[in-house]
């Protein structure tokens, strides 16, 4: 079942983001990783939240967003991100669909 990176990202620098921001498809590729949204509009329809930059990728399943996330070629660029924005990320898991 399908697993989804949802993150939440405020921008301090962004000469040092735009690095993260290039290299960082390559390796969700690999894991089977592809976007849903980056970066769109977004309104606040109920409560307090105040977003910045949102990212939803999919993925095939928690253990492929997992590998991404622990991976060696994505730790490099979670320093880059660390030094660059403040990150709010959480993995959902989707819900099994049944077969007809």
């Amino acid at each position: 079942m399908a697993a989804y990176l949802i993150a939440d990202v405020d921008i301090k620098d962004a000469a040092v983001f735009e690095e993260y921001r290039r290299d960082v498809p390559a390796t969700e590729e690999r894991y089977g990783g592809r976007y849903l949204g980056r970066g769109g509009a977004t309104k606040v329809l109920e409560g307090d939240w105040e977003p910045h930059r949102l990212v939803i990728i999919e993925f095939p399943d928690m253990a492929s967003l997992m590998g991404w996330y622990n991976s060696p070629e994505y730790a490099r660029l979670i320093e880059i991100r660390k030094r660059c924005a403040s990150t709010r990320i959480i993995a959902l898991e989707g819900i099994a669909t049944p077969t007809v």
